[in-house]
């Protein structure tokens, strides 16, 4: 079942002080099916960023349909969430106070339930213990951690991932990643996950999509057929290899071609 279709979306911005127009993402389609983890990777300015803003209800967009569970999507909606790269967590809050927050918001749980899951889904990204301490007092991958858990709480069908793991150091990195396929088994809940690192995407992902220089268009879509739970080792598979390389490569092919389109443009 198809928990979210985008068809043929075009996105354009005005750059005011250049007087242009710039195409950002060009005739994207691409479907995620209800559970699944889709990465989607491609090279700076690609429009991923955009793309997601735009699923989330951040972005209006030009042309084109995104609609999950066969509805169109009208502006943000308690069916999404994002997780950013920095965690923005509300300094004055306590872990839970920051897990609460998005219910508090929504105001469609009742004082018992938020505290229910507050309690839980703190516990499921292994920060039992830790309800009373404020951000300041935690590391970088444990604020990630709290991000996570207030967007898994306030209950989204598709939760947006946009490199959530980014400012974290490769050692924490490799941790969270791992995490979060346990959480994400947990939880089941489809993703769309944002990534420059091909080996994050290809470890992380039912299927990785691989968008094209700018305008971003998607070049094509690997099936990642690596059972799961997936051990960090696998990175270290022959077989994840040759996948990364062949990511890799249309990577490459499609920033070159992008950048010979730009000049041609010029």
């Amino acid at each position: 079942m198809r928990k979210l279709e985008i068809d043929r979306l075009t996105k354009r911005y005005f750059v005011e002080r250049e007087g242009r127009e710039v195409l950002a993402l060009s005739d994207v389609s691409l479907s995620v099916a209800d559970g699944e983890f889709m990465a989607i990777v491609g090279p700076s300015g690609c429009g991923k960023t955009t793309l997601l803003n735009i699923v989330a209800g951040l972005l209006p967009y030009d042309v084109g349909t995104v609609a999950i569970d066969g509805k169109k999507i009208a502006g943000a909606g308690v069916d999404r969430a994002v997780v950013f790269q920095h965690a923005s967590l509300l300094p004055w809050r306590t872990v839970a106070g920051n897990v609460r927050y998005g219910m508090e918001m929504q105001k469609r749980f009742d004082r018992a339930a938020m505290t229910e899951r507050t309690g839980y889904f703190t516990t499921l990204v292994g920060l039992e213990g830790f309800e009373r301490h404020f951000p300041s007092e935690l590391s970088g991958g444990m604020q990630q951690r709290v991000n996570l858990a207030r967007a898994l709480a306030s209950d989204p069908s598709v939760l947006l991932m946009d490199e959530p793991f980014g400012a974290l150091d490769a050692q924490t990195r490799e941790l969270m990643q791992a995490e979060l396929l346990k959480i994400w088994t947990a939880a089941q809940k489809t993703v769309v996950f944002i990534t420059h690192q091909i080996n994050e995407a290809l470890y992380l992902a039912d299927r990785v999509a691989v968008m094209s220089a700018r305008p971003g268009r998607v070049t094509g879509i690997f099936e990642i057929p690596f059972e799961r739970p997936r051990p960090l080792s696998l990175k270290r598979d022959p077989r994840f290899l040759a996948i990364e390389d062949a990511i890799w490569q249309l990577v490459e092919e499609t920033s070159a071609a992008g950048a010979a389109e730009v000049r041609t443009a010029k």
